[in-house]
């Protein structure tokens, strides 16, 4: 989708000759820190090229008037700045409702109404964070709009708030930031518990980074998520008998080994090695990275696979038969799942030469297993949201 297909479009939907203005906000890849963040550990996510456009203009009224190529059947969805409340009716719309409303509330006056057209080419379902990417384009739309001088950190923070309280969803902030503060060609190392930050160079030289989507529906990962977190919480609370601590994210792998035997229950055991470990590992490939050692880092996401295959147990069937088959194929430095797991996408760090042949001997070994296909997507680590003043 280009600047002149996007402005065609917006012209048609809202019936108007003038040109709107252009917003990108990219999703995001989360190179390793897998289930950490809630855990009071790091994680390492990049910005990704694939993302959400968002063409808009502002109106005299008070009317705004929302329109996404991606959800067409829908319509234009209206709604006026008097009443910005949650409605269901409003499906995907209410992302950029709650983060107007929050605006409005945190000190950045949106005085008009808007019509916005959105365009995202993130692959829904996929667990590479499309909501938090429709939040940060819907944020930069307001402060290129409305001229609002907004810290980057505030508006990622209204983002996270919009997740948690407008839509009711209990995610951590790692999304909201790798969307806002992405750099091209880096990761960042991101500390979840105190919002310290770092950006390390990812220098792939002749690899590239492939995102498997296993095209299975997310449909547990809700529920599933909301249990794991109670299994670490329980976990440290059985700790804290004897150990002051105050996140397991807080623990060495070491010290985890001298104190694990005061947790109770096998399973809950299993979960917080987990998260010591892989919060190890994250601190561990910024090193890597840093240094240019890229086997040693493949090296490292696949043991967080391994980890969340066996002690977290969030990974199944379809992501460990991805990252199974691609650590036997040439050319490839690591793989790994990303995201929250029970479905979603696995990445995979592959040489160029060899990219054809890893998206056919993945499909051909998947389709085998389940019946149908994977799909692939070759992704560069992106700018953060802003808006776009050049041609596209």
């Amino acid at each position: 989708m280009n600047q002149q297909q996007l402005s065609q479009a917006f012209q048609e939907v809202f019936e108007t000759t003038d040109s709107p203005r252009f917003f990108f906000a990219p999703g995001r890849i989360n190179l390793i820190g897998e289930h950490t963040d809630y855990n009071g550990g790091h994680v390492f996510p990049a910005a990704i090229s694939f993302g959400t456009y968002a063409a808009a203009q502002k109106r005299s009224d008070q009317k705004l008037r929302f329109y996404s190529l991606n959800f067409s059947d829908e319509g234009v969805i209206e709604c006026d700045l008097a009443d910005l409340s949650h409605n269901p009716d409003h499906s995907w719309a209410n992302f950029p409702k709650g983060m107007i409303q929050l605006f409005n509330e945190n000190g950045f006056p949106i005085p008009h109404g808007m019509d916005i057209l959105f365009f995202g080419n993130i692959p829904n379902g996929a667990g590479l964070s499309s909501s938090a990417s429709i939040e940060m384009a819907t944020g930069v739309v307001l402060e290129g709009l409305f001229d609002l001088a907004i810290d980057r950190l505030k508006m990622i923070q209204l983002g996270q708030k919009v997740e948690n309280d407008y839509i009711g969803v209990n995610s951590g902030i790692m999304d909201q930031f790798a969307i806002g503060k992405g750099k091209k060609d880096a990761a960042m190392l991101l500390d979840c518990q105190t919002l310290d930050y770092r950006y390390a160079p990812v220098d792939l030289g002749e690899h590239e980074i492939v995102i498997i989507n296993s095209n299975k529906q997310r449909t547990l990962a809700g529920s599933k998520y909301n249990e794991r977190r109670a299994e670490c919480e329980q976990a440290l609370t059985d700790l804290r008998t004897e150990v002051s601590v105050a996140s397991l994210g807080e623990l060495t792998s070491e010290q985890f080994e001298e104190v694990k035997h005061l947790i109770q229950d096998g399973t809950n055991l299993k979960r917080a090695k987990h998260a010591v470990y892989e919060n190890e590992r994250t601190l561990l490939a910024l090193q890597e990275l840093e240094q240019g050692r890229l086997q040693q880092f493949g090296k490292l996401m696949n043991e967080s696979h391994i980890s969340l295959r066996d002690d977290y147990e969030v990974t199944g069937a379809e992501l460990d038969t991805i990252a199974e088959t691609a650590w036997q194929l040439p050319g490839v430095i690591g793989a790994r799942m990303t995201g929250a797991g029970f479905g979603g996408c696995a990445i995979a760090i592959v040489h160029s030469a060899e990219v054809a042949n890893f998206k056919e001997q993945i499909t051909q070994k998947y389709t085998e297993a389940f019946g149908y296909a994977p799909s692939f997507y070759e992704a560069k680590i992106s700018d953060g949201a802003k808006e776009l003043t050049e041609e596209f």
